[in-house]
């Protein structure tokens, strides 16, 4: 076959038109080079590139103008056709753009940067509703990390999350998914929880705050704190973790990447006397948190063990990736403070979830909705993919139900 006919068909969805097409043309010398099919809010788009003869070509196109008169479709039919090979030199990236209100700006300035920047967008589809909107714009383009520090910048100007990931195949298979507790998987400060029990709230806060915004060194910080807390009861330790609250998605988020086959750890600058209830809950892989000297029933205000700090948690990645025999581009980090900088900067992709300015600024992308569920989106995960699962296969609902834990 010497010559390609490109068919174009479009209209109103309905069972039976694809069938109908290819059906149609069954006893012509046609060879199937390229299919695409989407469905848009009803509207079905059929595009085929046929391998014909040139000899044929006008036999094959008023057929294809046949059955589509036939199925009520509009058609365009586009002879010598080529495919256009894929240039090995230009990368392949997602880009996935999340925002609770979507508005046109945002995705025409995302566009025009692309663009401006030699990327060609091959695909755009919308891979959920809620609780935020978010789109997928598949791209082919050369300098990745220029497109990714650029895109960061459009991101924080123009209010939308903003995530630059490569395609192929380091987004499938095996991965770790590495979370921070403290206002991230959970609402809380654990620390300030035990703070408001021993009645120093205020003054612990004040050093949290200043911590996490990286104004004093963490491992003195966390000394410092943990000393006002001396002479705490152990129970109150079991009171702690009866009062934190997850953070909206975060069962969601567990629960659906259990069932993708990823490992799932915890890594917290705060206590492993708090965190391994909640664990245990979710269902998680690992743990890595700093322990609480007891003694006679009460805290003593030292820590036992090495301690979780900023370098603590990056070493932490690395050791569950050497666990789990995954290698570090497939690995997740998720956090919001300084001292999981080193952490997100290891990871394969690290991701500053709500979080300080500062972090924002170095991690990869920022989800800043509140819902950690967002997260799975940067994954190519639909919205749909995960209510299916969840209707289809409820994983944990006896034990998620008995848990003091909040959503």
């Amino acid at each position: 076959m010497d010559g390609t006919l490109l068919v174009i068909l479009s209209g109103r969805d309905r069972p039976g038109v694809t069938a109908a097409f290819f059906d149609a043309l069954r006893h012509h010398r046609t060879a199937v080079l390229d299919i695409q099919q989407l469905v848009v809010r009803g509207r079905l788009i059929l595009a085929v590139l046929l391998g014909v003869s040139a000899n044929d070509v006008g036999a094959v196109r008023a057929a294809a103008h046949a059955v589509a008169a036939q199925v009520g479709m509009e058609i365009e039919t586009v002879p010598g056709a080529q495919e256009i090979p894929r240039d090995p030199q230009r990368r392949r990236i997602h880009v996935t753009v999340m925002s609770p209100d979507l508005r046109p700006g945002p995705v025409a300035d995302l566009a025009r940067t692309m663009a401006d920047h030699g990327w060609n967008i091959d695909r755009i589809r919308r891979i959920a509703a809620y609780p935020v909107t978010a789109v997928v714009f598949e791209g082919s383009g050369e300098d990745v990390e220029e497109l990714r520090r650029t895109l960061a910048e459009c991101s924080a100007r123009l209010g939308v999350d903003i995530a630059v990931q490569h395609a192929g195949l380091d987004r499938r298979g095996a991965r770790l998914v590495v979370m921070d507790v403290d206002s991230t998987l959970i609402q809380d400060e654990v620390i300030d929880i035990l703070a408001d029990m021993a009645g120093v709230g205020q003054v612990v806060s004040a050093i949290t705050e200043a911590a996490m915004n990286g104004e004093l060194d963490f491992t003195d910080s966390l000394q410092a704190r943990v000393a006002a807390l001396a002479g705490l009861p152990e129970d109150a330790l079991l009171e702690a973790s009866r009062r934190v609250r997850l953070t909206p998605g975060a069962r969601t988020l567990c629960r659906t990447l259990r069932r993708l086959g990823f490992r799932v750890c915890l890594v917290s600058g705060g206590f492993e006397e708090v965190i391994a209830p909640l664990a245990d809950v979710l269902g998680v892989d690992g743990v890595r948190a700093n322990g609480l000297e007891l003694k006679d029933g009460h805290l003593t205000g030292r820590l036992r063990g090495p301690i979780i700090d900023r370098a603590g948690k990056a070493h932490a990645l690395e050791g569950f990736a050497a666990e789990f025999g995954i290698p570090l581009a497939r690995t997740i980090a998720i956090g919001d403070g300084a001292n999981d900088l080193d952490m997100l900067d290891r990871a394969g992709l690290g991701v500053a979830f709500n979080a300080k300015p500062a972090v924002r600024a170095a991690a990869d992308t920022s989800v800043n909705a509140p819902y950690l569920d967002s997260v799975l989106f940067l994954l190519g995960v639909t919205r749909d993919e995960i209510d299916e699962a969840d209707a289809d296969q409820p994983l944990g609902t006896a034990k998620s139900a008995s848990s003091p834990l909040g959503n």
